[in-house]
């Protein structure tokens, strides 16, 4: 009998998958950048980048995980459109003074980085409590009004206290396309000063595909400071390990038709195949697992996967933005050139420049070469076609209106 409650697998955004397969060298990548923090050496972080649902923001949680084991302090945080960088950093920067305050023992260090939060946050209008610590006058640091020097300050003065006390920090930021151009330039300026001074605080995050093109224009040197890591959808061979050793670890087993099934059907996205696996699990009466039984899970795992991961970034759309969407997901998966995608709605590419603005802020989209857009969420141009099958193409309709010459009399 298979039992519910033996289901290892555990979809939902950011957790952390039963088996974590194929990212073992980024993973290695990072406990070595994390272990010269322990050493108070510069942290060279990593910002993964991809679609959707490819595990980006549990490499993250995995992240904190190696810098708490080792001792490190982290700080996880996540970007929401339209909120300034100053709105995250300033919270965290008050719990990572207040944990090290209880191991300081040069005092006047601790106190000009907690003078250094103070001033940075009256200058940009944040609330900051109480944090218990005496403020040394720092008159003249971080109180500038210019964001990228005030930035730097600020996270010099916290890694100058994290170093003293043989301690390292981690910033673990995720959404980070969502950051504005100038905030995004600040926070690489710190970064790159705290390196310049070989100081132990390291800034790790994920982000959305744009976040290439966004860092670069930022600031022209921010490919030296991060390992910009792609991550993508899993391998076969990846894919069936992620399925099969859960199932095995729980103490049932699974057939190669059913994994190619799964693979088939999810494409190897990791939230995908939680979702397919969560599923199929629960649709089995015995062991094996078998391909009627993934056959059998089919209608829940893609109500689940419309309710859970399409519909919820659908919902937040305006027309207009499903509209380009839609017409989008006519031409196939992508990428498409805007031109094309203008054509389907009857219209010209400058028309729709701003509703495309719009989906690539809304982090549905994002910009490649020549013009091109591509989708952020895996799959979306199937769920598109599925949630607004009445959509007809103003191009077709177009060329179906021309009328052929008529033939030459004899």
């Amino acid at each position: 009998m298979m039992h519910k409650a033996d289901n290892p697998f555990e979809p939902g955004a950011g957790t952390k998958p039963p088996e974590l397969v194929g990212r073992d060298l980024i993973i290695e990548d990072a406990e070595a950048a994390i272990a010269k923090g322990t050493r108070g050496r510069p942290i060279r972080g990593q910002v993964y980048y991809g679609l959707r649902g490819v595990g980006k923001t549990v490499l993250l949680r995995v992240v904190s995980e190696i810098a708490t084991k080792h001792d490190g302090i982290v700080a996880d945080l996540e970007t929401p459109e339209d909120r300034r960088v100053a709105d995250l950093i300033v919270p965290a920067i008050r719990r990572i003074l207040i944990e090290l305050s209880h191991l300081e023992k040069t005092k006047a260090v601790l106190q000009g980085a907690a003078g250094a939060l103070h001033a940075f946050a009256a200058k940009f209008k944040v609330k900051v409590g109480d944090i218990g610590i005496e403020i040394k006058d720092t008159k003249g640091v971080a109180d500038s009004g210019d964001l990228e020097t005030d930035l730097a300050e600020l996270l010099l003065a916290t890694a100058q206290v994290a170093k003293r006390n043989k301690k390292f920090v981690i910033l673990a930021l995720d959404e980070m396309q969502y950051l504005t151009e100038p905030d995004l330039a600040a926070l690489i300026t710190a970064v790159h000063k705290i390196n310049q001074k070989s100081l132990p605080l390291g800034l790790f995050g994920a982000a959305l595909p744009q976040i290439l093109a966004k860092a670069g224009n930022a600031k022209s040197y921010s490919e030296r400071l991060f390992q910009f890591v792609e991550i993508g959808a899993l391998s076969k061979a990846d894919t069936e390990r992620a399925i099969r050793d859960p199932v095995i670890a729980a103490k049932a087993a699974i057939t190669q038709e059913a994994l190619d099934r799964i693979y088939a059907k999810s494409a190897g996205y990791p939230y995908f195949l939680q979702e397919w696996g969560f599923r199929s699990w629960n649709a089995a009466k015995a062991s094996p697992i078998n391909e009627r039984d993934v056959a059998k899970a089919e209608p829940q795992t893609m109500e689940s996967l419309d309710k859970s991961f399409f519909r919820v970034r659908f919902d937040r759309l305006a027309q207009g933005e499903k509209d380009y969407l839609r017409a989008m997901a006519e031409l196939g998966s992508g990428p498409h050139r805007s031109g094309d995608i203008a054509k389907v709605l009857g219209k010209t590419a400058p028309q729709t420049g701003r509703v495309r603005g719009y989906v690539i802020a809304k982090g549905m989209a994002y910009g490649g070469q020549y013009g091109e857009v591509h989708f952020s969420v895996p799959l979306f141009d199937d769920f598109m076609r599925r949630e607004m099958p009445n959509f007809k193409s103003k191009a077709s309709k177009k060329r179906r209106s021309k009328k052929l010459p008529a033939k030459p009399t004899k």
